[in-house]
């Protein structure tokens, strides 16, 4: 062979050779991804799982109990926080309606007093003057009382005349009004009847001197005078409060208030304290203009003094709305992240998933997940969520 003809065919070789190679190496390429307009299966999510409960052990099959969805109130407690204040009605400023000089202080800062007990003795010169004139008073009134009757008997007996009849009965009547007038200047200053009684019968005040008295039970609270202390009239010289009941302060917002009355009964918590019941006595018929709020007020009975004026509290209460599906608290669990609760059907258990509204007085509104008669599992919750959650540790 000629070397032309070696020549060519090793060309024709290595050719060869090299197309095997190139062949070789686009069979390792990756394939072309499709394209565009080409249509691709895109996974879909996986249905939620549910789970059902046939068998169970006879214990906790016993411990299992059921009840019927229902259409009932579902109590809403309303809560705010709250304030003490004195009931107005159990508060006494007790004032002097005199002016003189302290003469005896029978009560201090801190004493239980009752009522119509003597506080302290006021002696006064203006009382002496007005002693007098009571029983100058007195004293005329009696003579024109007395000068009127014999009047009547001569004029029945036609001794005098009617002119003189009416002067007498006239005399009487002024001598009626100035004595009236005197003695009801002397009660408003604090003395009572049965003492102007002794004044009249020669018993005076010793002195000159007149007791101011608590006009209620309670507690001297504020005491403003000292022995020997001069005193205007219209000074006051003591404060007595009860706090038997007090007044417990709230606001609420004006959709909430709107759903209460008075009368409605509320709970009060006193910090570190037991709840203590008392009635809604009042709300206010106008909204506060800053926090458009409605104020309300309890009337709280309070004798062993647990609530002291002027401390905070939180105040609740019962809002008992339209009747709507509920169920018990104890029915509701969790089951890997979602709340519901175990339907009994056919012979087993399935977990619905529920959504729920508001709570209270151990029920709980159901809004979507169950329907009117269905029956839920109240009590035994742990052992069929139990049920379900063993396959799940042993499939691990």
């Amino acid at each position: 062979m000629t070397l032309f003809h070696r020549t060519h065919w090793r060309c024709l070789l290595a050719l060869s050779l090299l197309g095997l190679v190139q062949t070789g190496c686009s069979d390792a390429q990756p394939p072309a991804s499709p394209s565009p307009d080409r249509d691709v299966a895109v996974p879909t999510k996986a249905p939620e799982q549910t789970f059902h409960v046939d068998h169970l052990p006879d214990q906790a099959r016993q411990r299992i109990r059921i009840q019927e969805v229902q259409e009932r109130l579902t109590p809403h407690t309303v809560s705010a926080p709250g304030n003490v204040a004195l009931d107005l009605a159990q508060v006494a400023k007790v004032s002097t309606r005199i002016p003189g000089q302290v003469d005896k202080i029978m009560v201090h800062l801190g004493n239980r007093i009752k009522k119509d007990q003597p506080l302290a003795a006021v002696e006064s010169m203006r009382l002496d003057e007005l002693v007098q004139e009571y029983l100058v008073a007195k004293s005329k009134l009696d003579v024109a009382n007395s000068n009127f009757t014999r009047t009547k008997q001569l004029l029945a007996a036609h001794v005098i005349s009617q002119r003189r009849f009416f002067e007498d009965r006239g005399q009487q009547i002024e001598a009626q009004a100035v004595y009236q007038h005197v003695r009801e200047k002397l009660l408003n200053m604090g003395l009572t009847k049965q003492e102007l009684r002794q004044m009249e019968h020669g018993s005076h005040l010793e002195g000159h001197k007149y007791l101011l008295r608590a006009p209620l039970d309670g507690t001297v609270v504020s005491q403003n005078i000292v022995l020997g202390q001069g005193v205007a009239a219209g000074d006051e010289l003591f404060e007595i409060v009860d706090t038997s009941r007090v007044w417990v302060f709230a606001n609420l917002p004006i959709e909430q208030a709107r759903r209460f009355q008075e009368g409605d009964e509320g709970q009060v918590y006193p910090r570190g304290g037991e709840p203590i019941t008392a009635r809604l006595t009042y709300i206010a018929p106008v909204a506060d203009a800053t926090t458009r709020t409605i104020r309300v007020r309890f009337d709280v009975q309070n004798p062993k003094g647990q609530l002291k004026p002027n401390e905070y509290v939180e105040v609740r209460l019962i809002d008992k709305q339209q009747p709507t599906l509920s169920i018990p608290l104890s029915a509701l669990t969790m089951v890997d992240g979602t709340r519901g609760v175990f339907v009994q059907r056919d012979m087993g258990f399935d977990f619905v998933s529920v959504e729920t509204g508001q709570e209270g007085g151990g029920l709980v509104e159901v809004t979507q997940g169950l329907k009117l008669g269905e029956q839920v599992v109240i009590e035994g919750v742990f052992d069929l969520k139990n049920a379900i959650m063993k396959p799940s540790a042993h499939g691990h």
